[in-house]
């Protein structure tokens, strides 16, 4: 059973690319959420803060460049961190991403 997280702490932020509004004319929001966090929790949280029904959710996961040092010896790791496509019923919108 995966780790309960509250569903205000799923949603970190909203990304906002020339890809991502594209994809917002067709019901397509973008989103970095809790590494944790699975489809149900991200939809949930979704629905929850901007009241909207969602239908379906797609995530990936979202390596960063190995940074190099002045060296030229690899470095640390960068964290990873989650992003998740969120499709929303045909004339519902999330007032966030409207004339960006």
């Amino acid at each position: 059973m995966p780790k309960e997280i509250h569903p205000y702490e799923v949603l970190r932020r909203p990304i906002v690319t020339e890809k991502s509004t594209a994809l917002a004319a067709l019901h397509k929001y973008v989103f970095e959420v809790a590494n944790g966090a699975n489809k149900p929790q991200i939809k949930d949280a979704v629905q929850r803060a901007f009241n909207v029904t969602v239908e379906e959710v797609n995530t990936t996961m979202q390596r960063n460049k190995r940074k190099r040092t002045r060296s030229g010896r690899p470095g640390a790791d960068p964290a990873s961190w989650k992003k998740a496509i969120v499709t929303l019923k045909a004339g519902d919108t999330i007032e966030l991403f409207e004339g960006i």
